[in-house]
């Protein structure tokens, strides 16, 4: 009987599905790191995943490349950065990871998707009672004192749909002028009325930032490390510098306006762990060990696709119709800067991805290659299909 009782138990345990490990949030000072198989992947697979992020590097070099491109400089720039590295995550464990992870480099337009969170955290302070307020309603500087300007809301800034009409730190809206522009200057057009047209624009998104230092009262580095960097254990190494000449007077003090990338030089330096850390948080919904350091419903709608871009959100890129990503979910979402640099989320497989300095063109493979490697799909079901799985109605501060 004994032994019938032995061989009853090891076959039903054969036919158990194997539990998957339980969510993690690093501490700190520690990071955990599990075999593959035990957090669904085949090893083998995912090895091959990870040869071919290595194998596939990126060029930007910053001094042959960034003048000519961006056009002139505000701020520093490092003389170089690391090799291709990253980071991937699953159920807040490392998987794997691979090259200088601790390499504190620029990560140029990441910084949008930190601004849009910040801007979160706005909202739920009071400083912007609803996204869809003109801003002319809370900062009175100068800069939203025309007819055309006064009509913009904090949502259009969030959706690239200003059209804000000004200069910024030298820099005129219309991003026409090779010396100022670089390869990416602008041809004129019309402007559009507030809300109505689509344009990556880094003059009008250095405008949103300095109107949420007028919120802050504090520069917006501060109110990052305070409020989510060192509450998810972030480095204290990463910095995210002004331009030279975008200091600003606030309460007696000259304090630092940053900027949404580092298109001219400055912007958020972080490692790659540090912004695995923060897809983590983005991807739990801002929950951290219990903790809710950012408002679900803020994150749901900043993933929402917006009417002018539907890959698009607040500050966040989507995959809407999988054009970006095609082997990818739709519920999936990034931040992306030059470079380039990514923290791609995948909120069906509970998949963090952080990859710098690589050839742009090789994201989707990579990322068929990682979901490749998956022997488990789709289990985390509170989030399947829905990318932050909460309603998409725009986020206002309760009035009580």
């Amino acid at each position: 009987m004994k032994r019938a009782g032995l061989i009853l138990t090891l076959v039903a345990a054969i036919a158990l599905p194997a539990q998957r490990p339980a969510k993690y949030f690093p501490s700190r000072d520690e990071w955990q790191r599990l075999p593959p198989t035990e957090l669904g992947f085949d090893a083998t697979k995912l090895k091959a995943a990870i040869a071919y992020a290595k194998a596939n590097g990126g060029s930007w070099n910053f001094e042959k490349d960034q003048v000519r491109v961006f056009g002139t400089a505000l701020g520093p720039l490092p003389k170089t950065h690391a090799a291709t590295n990253g980071i991937i995550l699953r159920h807040g464990y490392i998987v794997a990871e691979f090259g200088d992870t601790k390499a504190n480099d620029p990560v140029y337009s990441v910084a949008k998707s930190f601004l849009s969170t910040l801007c979160g955290l706005a909202v739920e302070r009071g400083l912007i009672h609803d996204v869809n307020d003109p801003v002319a309603r809370y900062v009175h500087d100068g800069g939203y004192d025309s007819a055309h300007n006064a009509q913009i809301t904090w949502k259009n800034h969030l959706q690239q749909t200003s059209e804000w009409e000004g200069m910024m730190w030298g820099k005129s809206s219309d991003f026409i002028g090779a010396e100022e522009f670089g390869t990416e200057q602008q041809k004129p057009r019309t402007i559009q009325p507030p809300g109505s047209l689509f344009e990556y624009n880094d003059v009008r998104i250095n405008r949103f930032s300095l109107s949420l230092l007028r919120l802050f009262q504090t520069g917006l580095p501060d109110v990052l490390k305070t409020s989510i960097m060192d509450p998810i254990g972030a480095s204290q190494e990463w910095r995210w510098i002004p331009y030279a000449n975008s200091y600003v007077e606030i309460r007696g003090r000259k304090i630092g306006s940053v900027s949404g990338g580092t298109r001219w030089g400055g912007g958020l330096w972080m490692n790659s762990q540090d912004l695995a850390r923060f897809g983590l948080l983005i991807l739990n919904r801002g929950q951290w060990s219990g903790q809710q350091l950012v408002p679900a419903k803020w994150l749901a709608d900043a993933v929402t696709p917006s009417e002018r871009e539907p890959d698009y959100g607040y500050l966040w890129w989507l995959n809407t119709d999988k054009k970006a990503w095609p082997s990818a979910p739709a519920s999936s979402f990034a931040a992306m800067g030059n470079g380039t640099n990514t923290i791609w989320m995948d909120p069906d497989d509970d998949v963090v991805f952080v990859w710098r300095w690589f050839r742009n063109d090789a994201m989707d493979e990579m990322i068929a290659k990682i979901l490749g490697s998956l022997t488990t799909r789709g289990n985390d079901p509170d989030k399947k299909g829905h990318r932050l799985a909460m309603a998409s109605a725009h986020f206002s501060r309760p009035t009580s």
